[in-house]
């Protein structure tokens, strides 16, 4: 018989010799991550939104932004309980058995309560988080003008409240056989 894995913790891992309990690692993993997804739903709707974001330890959350208005908005407004993840794929391990074809990840899974940024301040802190994130060579004042208040006005920038969250990794021997990097053709 098998397990229910519906009643089981959301952040319990199937194959427990690839969970990652070490919070560290999680942090960095975070930290340095370029885009990560976040899951909402509505009316039993799920929605997955690839977002830029940027992880701030001291506040143990994530923030992102959007648009004022759309449906990152409207789902976080309806529902705040949301799940965001990220994750980087390595190199792809082929087998004789096709059924144990497997590739190499990282991933981490967070759970927690979304909620819009009001204060005008913390909403421009976060946008220059995430320039600083995102274009760390540039610099502000030099490279960047402040952020006009209109803009601040009509940008959504929410914030997620980490509850709790998951990793797993899966690596092969550096020499593994016929281990392969997954080419995307650009035509």
């Amino acid at each position: 018989m098998s397990k229910d894995y519906a009643a089981l913790p959301r952040t319990q891992i199937r194959y427990m010799n690839r969970a990652v309990e070490d919070d560290a690692w999680i942090k960095a993993f975070l930290h340095k991550m370029p885009n990560g997804v976040l899951a909402t739903a509505h009316d039993g709707q799920p929605f997955a939104l690839n977002n830029l974001f940027v992880y701030v330890e001291t506040d143990n959350a994530i923030y992102m932004h959007t648009a004022q208005v759309g449906r990152t908005r409207a789902n976080i407004e309806a529902a705040e309980q949301v799940c965001f993840t990220v994750s980087r794929i390595g190199r792809f391990l082929p087998y004789r058995k096709p059924v144990d074809f497997d590739v190499e990840y990282e991933s981490v899974v967070v759970f927690g309560q979304a909620s819009l940024v009001e204060d005008l301040a913390e909403k421009e802190r976060v946008m220059w988080m995430l320039l600083g994130k995102y274009a760390p060579h540039l610099k502000r004042g030099v490279d960047f003008d402040p952020i006009p208040m209109e803009d601040l006005k009509r940008t959504s920038v929410y914030r997620i409240k980490i509850e709790e969250w998951s990793a797993k990794r899966n690596e092969a021997e550096p020499d593994f056989p016929g281990a392969y990097t997954y080419q995307i053709d650009e035509e």
